[in-house]
C-alpha cells in the first residue's frame, strides 16, 4: 500500500511539473524586460494658476521624489513586512507557504479570491501587468518575481516597491503618500504614521483616512499587532503608538474655482500634445471677481431660490476681448461638477434678439425704422408676446428694449431667417442655428459662455472676442509649451452696426426690460427668459467688462414666474457694481475704430 502511494505521489509530482514546466515556457515568451521596472507610466501632474502665480488647483497623480531605504526610519519597512510579507527576506521571490494558504482557499470557493502574494510579485504587479484575477496574469507574477529576486537585492526590491506603490487619495510612492496624508517627508514618519501607510497597501480606497478614518484607525492598530507579532516591535511601544497616534492632514479641498479650472483642464488638448510630462497653465482668472461672482450667486440662490423654484444658476465674467475672469458653474460644485456655465445647452429666449437686431442694422434698418406689434401667425404657428400685450406700431430700439416677440419674428421675416442664424454663428454660438420660424425667439440651444462670448463682441467695438482663458503653458522644466498671441480680433461688425446696437441695449437697462440691473454706469444688454419660465437669462457689458447670468433647474422644471428682467438682472447688477466700484466708464457708443467688415444689403 505505502509503494503504491509513494508510486501515484510520484506520478502526480512528475505530471504537475511537466505541467507547470509546460505553462512556464508558454507564459515567459511575452515577458517584459526588467529594465522597464524603473520607469513610471503616469498621468502628468497639471498646475493651474492664476495671473500672478498662485496655485488654482492641481490634476492628475501625486508622485513623490524616489528615497533611499536608508534614509528612512526602520519601523516603516518593518510596518510593511509585517502586515504585507513577514518572510521576506527568507524566500526566493514566491513563499510555499503563502501559495499553499492562498490555494486552499480559492480552490473552497471556487474562484480567485486570495493572491499569495509575496512583496516581490506586489512589484512586479504594480511595474508590468495589469491588476486582472486570473491564473494567466498569477503565473506571470510569479516568473517576474523570479527574475527580479535574481537581478536586484532584497533592498533594492524594497525600495522600488515603495517608491511606486499605490498607498490612495491619488498618491504613488511613500514620500507622496508621507506629505499627502501627514504633511511631513517619509523620513520623519513616526511608528503610528508608518503603521497607518502599511495599512493602505491592501486596499487604498477602503482603508483610506480620508474616506474612512475609523476603518484607517483600526486597520493601522492591525499593523501595529503584526509588528508585535513579528518581534519588530514590543507590547509597550504598540501602545505607546496607539496613544499617540497621528492627525492626518485634510485631503484636497474641492474648492475655490473648480468649474473654471475644470473647464481649462478639458481644453488642454486644443493647445498641447498631452504625455507624461507634467504642465503648469497660466490663466486668465481675476481671484477677486471670482470670489464676488460666487458670493452673489450663492446669496441669491440661497435668498430667493426656494421662494422662486430655482436650484441652479451659472455666472461668467469676460474682459471685451474674451478674457474669462470669473466663472461659477452651478450652485455646489462638491454636489455636481457639472458645469453649467460651458456644458449646459439651454434656449436662449429673448437673448437671442440681439442677433435679430445686428442682422437687421447689418442688412440696412435703423434702430427708429418701425415694425407692427400685433399678433402673427406663420403657418400653424402663431408666436405671442409677454402677457399677451401688444403696441401697435413701435420702433426696432422700442421692441428689443421692450422684448417684443411679434416684431423679432417679423424683423427677422423681413431680413431672412439665414441671416439671423449666419449672424449667431459668426458671433460664436456652435453651430448650426436651426433656419426655422422660430428663431427669433432663441429657440437654438447654446451655453452662457457661448452666448457672453457673442456679446463681448459689441464690447470689444466689433471685433472677435471669443472666450478663452489660458495664456500660457510650460513643462516641468519651464519651457514654454504654449503662449497666446495679443494680437486684435478679426473685425465682425461695422462700426455703424455696432453703434446703433450700442444705442438699442443702452436703453434696455434704461427703460426696457433690465431696469433692475440699476448699474449706475453706462450698461447695455438683453434679457431673455426661454418657454414656461425654464431659463432665464441676462447678458450685459460696459466698456470694461462683460458678464453673463443664468438661473433654471437641471430637470427643466419651470420656476415660478422667473423673467431675465428679475433676478439674473438684479445678480448681474449686483455683480457689476463690486466688480466696477465707484467706476466713471465711458458710454460705448462713438468711438469705434475703422476696419473692413461685411457690407450692407437690403
Amino acid at each position: 500500500m505505502i509503494r503504491f502511494l509513494l508510486r501515484w505521489t510520484l506520478y502526480l509530482a512528475l505530471a504537475g511539473g511537466l505541467v507547470i514546466g509546460a505553462a512556464a515556457l508558454y507564459y515567459s515568451r511575452d515577458l517584459p524586460p526588467l529594465e522597464g521596472i524603473h520607469e513610471v507610466k503616469r498621468r502628468p501632474l497639471v498646475t493651474v494658476q492664476g495671473p500672478d502665480g498662485r496655485v488654482l488647483a492641481t490634476y492628475g497623480d501625486l508622485y513623490g521624489e524616489p528615497v533611499r531605504l536608508y534614509d528612512l526610519p526602520p519601523h516603516v519597512v518593518r510596518a510593511v513586512m509585517a502586515i504585507e510579507d513577514r518572510r521576506f527576506y527568507g524566500h526566493w521571490g514566491l513563499d510555499p507557504i503563502g501559495l499553499a494558504r492562498a490555494m486552499a482557499a480559492n480552490i473552497a470557493s471556487g474562484r480567485i479570491r486570495q493572491g499569495g502574494s509575496t512583496l516581490t510579485q506586489q512589484l512586479a504587479k504594480v511595474a508590468f501587468l495589469t491588476p486582472e484575477r486570473s491564473f494567466g496574469r498569477k503565473f506571470r507574477e510569479a516568473l517576474l518575481a523570479l527574475r527580479i529576486e535574481d537581478r536586484f537585492t532584497k533592498d533594492e526590491i524594497v525600495a522600488l516597491y515603495l517608491n511606486r506603490v499605490y498607498f490612495g487619495s491619488g498618491a504613488y510612492g511613500i514620500e507622496a503618500a508621507s506629505r499627502r496624508f501627514f504633511g511631513r517627508p517619509a523620513k520623519d514618519l513616526t511608528l503610528y504614521q508608518a503603521a497607518m501607510l502599511a495599512g493602505l497597501l491592501r486596499s487604498p480606497s477602503r482603508d483610506n483616512p480620508h474616506a474612512d478614518p475609523e476603518r484607517a484607525e483600526a486597520r493601522t492598530a492591525v499593523v501595529l499587532r503584526a509588528m508585535v507579532a513579528a518581534g519588530h516591535i514590543g507590547e509597550a511601544q504598540y501602545k505607546a503608538a496607539l496613544r499617540a497616534k497621528s492627525a492626518v492632514a485634510p485631503p484636497p479641498e474641492l474648492s475655490g474655482p473648480r468649474y473654471f479650472t475644470d473647464w481649462i483642464v478639458d481644453q488642454l488638448p486644443n493647445y498641447v500634445t498631452l504625455g507624461h510630462d507634467d504642465l503648469v497653465i497660466r490663466t486668465t482668472l481675476d481671484g477677486e471677481l471670482q470670489q464676488e461672482a460666487e458670493r452673489v450667486l450663492a446669496a441669491a440662490l440661497a435668498k430667493e431660490g426656494p421662494a422662486m423654484g430655482v436650484r441652479q444658476g451659472a455666472l461668467v465674467a469676460m474682459a471685451p476681448d474674451g478674457a474669462v475672469k470669473a466663472l461659477v458653474g452651478g450652485a455646489d460644485y462638491k454636489a455636481s461638477q457639472f458645469n453649467r456655465a460651458t456644458q449646459a445647452r439651454r434656449q436662449p429666449g429673448s437673448t437671442f434678439k440681439l442677433f435679430v437686431l445686428l442682422a437687421a442694422l447689418e442688412y440696412g434698418y435703423r434702430p427708429a425704422d418701425r415694425f407692427l406689434d400685433a399678433p402673427i401667425a406663420i403657418g400653424n404657428w402663431r408666436p405671442r408676446n409677454y402677457r399677451d400685450q401688444y403696441l401697435g406700431q413701435v420702433t426696432i430700439g422700442d421692441a428689443i428694449a421692450l422684448s417684443l416677440n411679434s416684431v423679432a419674428v417679423r424683423v427677422t421675416e423681413a431680413v431672412g431667417r439665414a441671416r439671423v442664424a449666419a449672424m449667431a454663428e459668426r458671433l460664436g454660438l456652435r453651430g448650426p442655428v436651426p433656419r426655422d420660424a422660430a428663431i427669433a425667439l432663441g429657440v437654438a440651444e447654446t451655453s452662457l459662455l457661448e452666448l457672453t462670448g457673442a456679446f463681448a463682441v459689441l464690447a470689444n467695438r466689433g471685433r472677435a472676442a471669443a472666450p478663452y482663458a489660458i495664456r500660457e503653458i510650460r513643462n516641468r522644466r519651464g519651457e514654454i509649451v504654449f503662449k497666446r498671441r495679443t494680437a486684435p480680433g478679426a473685425r465682425l461688425l461695422r462700426d455703424d452696426v455696432v453703434r446703433d446696437a450700442h444705442g438699442v441695449l443702452n436703453s434696455v437697462t434704461t427703460r426696457g426690460t433690465a431696469r433692475r440691473a440699476g448699474l449706475p454706469q453706462p450698461a447695455y444688454g438683453k434679457t431673455g427668459t426661454s418657454q414656461d419660465h425654464r431659463d432665464a437669462w441676462f447678458v450685459g457689458y460696459t466698456s470694461e467688462l462683460v458678464a453673463g447670468v443664468w438661473f433654471g433647474n437641471d430637470d427643466r422644471k419651470p420656476m415660478k414666474d422667473v423673467t431675465g428682467g428679475e433676478l439674473p438682472a438684479r445678480v448681474w447688477g449686483a455683480f457689476m457694481r463690486a466688480a466696477l466700484p465707484g467706476a466713471s466708464l465711458k458710454p460705448l457708443d462713438s468711438d469705434q475704430d475703422e476696419g473692413p467688415a461685411p457690407a450692407a444689403r437690403r
